[in-house]
């Protein structure tokens, strides 16, 4: 038995289209052996001669299959099955920094809302451009949606432009491509003004604000823009400093620790000289973790919602329509400025 005399069956079932007289017919191949792993489906041309059906009926039908992750198309080859898991609603990429704690949350979140019907695989990047670039070549046309927490750098945007727009959503950092796409991202400058403009009456109890950030880091540049927005409007001594040793820890001094890295040299030196956090000295962190609710007392925080992020990245997926949304941060305030 072919692949066609399979399909030929479901054209006796008069109440579905010829649409679904393709899919259901080459699932049931899958399903029953007739087609396996690298086998290449008969071409448009076969299928029409074969079904007597129109070319784009054939096209339509090979591209939900790929959708689902069944089949890949090879240029000037064919399409090929690629998986036989026919249970599967979709086979989504994952594209995200690396397996962080705000990254696992968004995973979690993701993962939870879409349910065991969707197959996703996670790549990590690293801020690594070249991997990030790679990444990118080897899943494309293999998947049936792709998610990605892109690097930002200028040449990040003509990465991503051949992705079909409909199967692609940017989440974390933003990305201005030229076409109309679907994002789910943060926003740096007046969210983290915002925060900042909330604990003035603490901040104004120190002599100095010390934004901690490395020259070359992937820190959003918002972050610095928002700070020192802030320090202008509001007449706040302050600085950034883009390396830390104990001679930066003084006393009445407030510090906002941009990765995590930071805030634990400045938690160590600190515990050293028992200083006590909202009193001696003040800290604030960036991104949020379980961790930062015991650690010391507790740290005041400013992040994003990942597990929301993740949720709303989910129902995107599953409703397949266009979302451009910001996510909101918010400011923890656990008493450590």
């Amino acid at each position: 038995m072919t692949v066609v005399d399979v399909i030929n069956k479901y054209q006796e079932k008069y109440d579905l289209t010829k649409h679904e007289h393709l899919v259901l017919g080459i699932i049931e191949s899958i399903d029953d052996g007739v087609l396996e792993r690298q086998d290449q489906l008969p071409s448009i041309n076969e299928m029409v001669a074969e079904l007597g059906y129109a070319r784009k009926t054939i096209v339509g039908a090979y591209e939900e299959l790929k959708s689902r992750g069944l089949v890949e198309s090879k240029k000037a080859k064919g399409y090929f099955i690629v998986s036989n898991e026919t249970k599967m609603v979709r086979r989504i990429a994952l594209v995200l920094y690396s397996f962080q704690r705000f990254q696992e949350e968004f995973y979690n979140a993701f993962r939870g809302e879409l349910g065991e019907r969707f197959q996703i695989d996670v790549f990590f990047h690293h801020n690594n451009l070249s991997v990030f670039e790679n990444t990118l070549i080897n899943i494309k046309g293999k998947y049936g949606y792709y998610v990605v927490a892109p690097i930002p750098h200028p040449t990040v945007k003509a990465l991503l432009e051949p992705f079909d727009s409909s199967k692609l959503l940017i989440v974390d950092r933003f990305v201005p491509l030229e076409r109309k796409y679907s994002f789910i991202s943060q926003e740096f400058e007046r969210s983290t003004y915002s925060k900042l403009l909330k604990l003035l009456p603490k901040i104004r109890k120190y002599k100095r604000f010390v934004l901690l950030a490395e020259e070359n880091s992937q820190l959003p540049p918002g972050i610095k823009l928002g700070f020192k927005k802030f320090l202008s409007d509001y007449d706040v001594e302050g600085v950034i400093v883009s390396k830390y040793d104990i001679s930066v820890l003084k006393k009445d001094h407030l510090y906002f620790a941009s990765n995590d890295s930071f805030l634990w040299d400045i938690l160590k030196d600190c515990t050293d000289k028992k200083y006590v956090l909202g009193k001696d000295v003040g800290v604030l962190s960036y991104d949020d973790h379980i961790i930062k609710k015991f650690i010391s007392g507790g740290i005041t925080t400013i992040s994003t919602d990942f597990s929301e992020m993740g949720v709303q990245a989910a129902l995107h997926v599953k409703d397949n329509g266009i979302t451009q949304q910001i996510t909101p941060s918010h400011l923890i305030d656990r008493g450590s400025v």
